[in-house]
């Protein structure tokens, strides 16, 4: 996820300043991780700094003083460009997962690749089980329906990987252990 492209799309509906941009994102986008202030506003700097934002005023209600931030008309072109962008699938296997299965084999053998994979298989069933349960909770939104099941078709493509390699474990000892 491109942050600054978020707070983009966020300021298109009118200036905020950072604490209002920080809930909007947190709000709108229920299952990602959450903003740090930090993030935002030095993010915002950037933004300004390359002509995509620019401060719109000042606030103070009851607290510090807070600067609120607009979309130039080059920000707006380079979201809806972004917009417009298909995302390429990803070049390589940057799997934590797939890394520990062949580091297990590299420095144990294929029974430590095998309880690693069966450990890992638990953990996603619950989280799966989790998120088909958010989804039915009242009060639900359909960004959390969104959200849950963009994760739980993941997880689902997880645990058929899983599954499959649990098969092959033997093959790719031979495999990786080969000089």
């Amino acid at each position: 996820m491109s942050t600054a492209h978020v707070l983009l799309g966020l300021l298109a509906g009118g200036p905020r300043h950072g604490y209002d941009l920080k809930r909007a994102h947190d709000e709108r986008l229920p299952q990602a991780k959450p903003l740090a202030y930090g993030q935002v506003y030095a993010t915002l700097g950037r933004l300004e700094r390359d002509g995509l934002v620019e401060q719109s005023g000042q606030e103070q209600e009851g607290g510090p003083e807070r600067t609120s931030y607009a979309l130039t008309d080059l920000g707006r072109e380079r979201l809806d460009t972004w917009l417009t962008e298909v995302e390429p699938p990803a070049p390589y296997v940057t799997s934590t997962l797939f890394s520990k299965v062949v580091v297990a084999l590299l420095a144990a053998d294929a029974d430590r690749a095998r309880q690693f994979l069966t450990a890992q298989r638990a953990v996603h069933m619950a989280r799966m089980r989790e998120l088909t349960g958010t989804r039915s909770r009242p009060g639900t939104t359909v960004g959390d329906v969104i959200a849950a099941d963009y994760a739980i078709g993941h997880l689902d493509a997880d645990l058929r990987w899983l599954q499959t390699t649990m098969a092959r474990v033997a093959e790719l000892q031979k495999e990786v252990t080969t000089p």
